[in-house]
């Protein structure tokens, strides 16, 4: 049985830990208020951005640009999005397990892979996927450059033909409580389907539809990418904060529970001792 100096240097160690765990709860709860602003302001943008570009896809002809070119499907990137550090509970496991399935359901197809975080990098590097390229250190410190130059890649691939459907794979952010396994297709972008009935009204360029498509098309693919990165920094970050949350609780219960057994354990020294001295003075 342990004695009370052993358990009193556990309990030290656990409050050391707590201590940390603590500390790394506030500073995500800090970078999670930044990150839920920068969702919110970017989700209203990406969606009229998507809205509007899917209605014109539907009114124009595929040729006007090459990235709104519907292939048959038989080569096709996945954008997986990962964080570059653990400590943030299920989040990378459960991207990692859903991007295993998403694998054995396009066995079919050739996959290629564009690894965005060093979990998911590190993970893919060592089984039979081909990593088409690699970008890590972007947790905490996303900015729109990091988004144009993963887009100008995704988009670089598709126009070359080298893929014909991109993927994303990333945790959305829903609450604070809940991230959401989402996974969407990129492109080609889909046309708008009117609803049965519905006139589609037809547009009127005042410029030729191929300069608007060049200046139009690559900046939803970059707006896009640059969503789907804050989405999943906020999610990361509310990930971490409610695993460490849960880890000082945890902290808590086991300095009680140490507490408790040190406790029991010098209560067993006192009465032994004086159970010694009691039968001493008795055989006196």
């Amino acid at each position: 049985m342990a004695n009370v100096r052993d358990i009193r240097r556990r309990i030290r160690s656990v409050k050391n830990t707590q201590q940390i765990t603590r500390a790394m709860k506030m500073v995500a709860a800090g970078r999670l208020r930044r990150a839920q602003e920068n969702v919110f302001n970017a989700r209203p943008f990406a969606n009229e951005m998507l809205a509007m570009l899917s209605s014109v896809a539907a009114r124009t002809d595929q040729s006007a640009h090459p990235l709104l070119m519907q292939r048959r499907v038989e080569k096709m990137l996945l954008v997986l999005i990962t964080a570059d550090r653990g400590l943030c509970g299920a989040f990378n496991a459960n991207l990692l397990r859903a991007a295993q399935n998403y694998l054995s359901e396009h066995s079919a197809q050739q996959v290629l892979m564009l690894a965005i975080g060093r979990k998911g990098r590190d993970f893919f590097r060592r089984r039979p996927v081909r990593i088409a390229g690699e970008h890590t250190d972007l947790s905490g410190r996303v900015t729109f450059a990091h988004a144009r130059t993963i887009a100008a890649q995704i988009a670089d691939l598709y126009t070359r033909a080298e893929v014909d459907a991109v993927d994303l794979l990333y945790n959305e952010f829903k609450s604070v409580l809940v991230q959401r396994l989402t996974v969407e297709r990129h492109l080609p972008v889909r046309p708008f389907q009117a609803p049965l009935g519905q006139a589609v009204i037809e547009y009127i360029y005042e410029q030729p539809p191929a300069d608007i498509f060049r200046a139009l098309v690559p900046h939803y693919v970059e707006t896009e990418v640059y969503r789907a990165l804050l989405e999943s920094q906020a999610a990361e970050f509310s990930a971490r904060m409610t695993a460490m949350d849960a880890a000082t609780n945890n902290a808590a219960e086991i300095i009680d529970a140490l507490t408790l057994k040190m406790n029991r354990v010098r209560q067993a020294a006192i009465t032994k001792e004086i159970i010694e001295i009691v039968s001493g003075a008795a055989a006196i």
